[in-house]
């Protein structure tokens, strides 16, 4: 059994991501092997109050980097979407952002 904060890595702050958190929608880095029963009681785990509606997982792959006459891949990672209800709080780490 993993710990909550095993499995949600870090908040994933981009200009796609802030603005889909409006509508209540919020993206987090995860960890690879978490499924979203997982991820959902994680979240509701981390941030007490929040009710999950539905989480949507993303397979990130690297991307192909050079460092002079090397070339290299960034590690692959796992991005979820987490909607929440209607009549659920927000949740405060992304509040001061938008």
């Amino acid at each position: 059994m993993a710990f909550a904060q095993d499995i949600i890595i870090a908040p994933v702050i981009t200009e796609k991501s802030m603005t889909a958190a409006r509508e209540k929608k919020y993206t987090f880095k995860v960890a690879k092997d978490a499924n979203k029963i997982q991820i959902k009681k994680a979240i509701m785990e981390v941030f007490p109050g929040v009710e999950v509606k539905a989480v949507n997982t993303i397979n990130v792959r690297g991307q192909q980097r050079r460092y002079g006459k090397y070339t290299g891949y960034t590690e692959s990672w796992k991005k979820a979407i987490v909607t929440l209800t209607e009549s659920s709080k927000t949740i405060d780490f992304f509040d001061g952002m938008l």
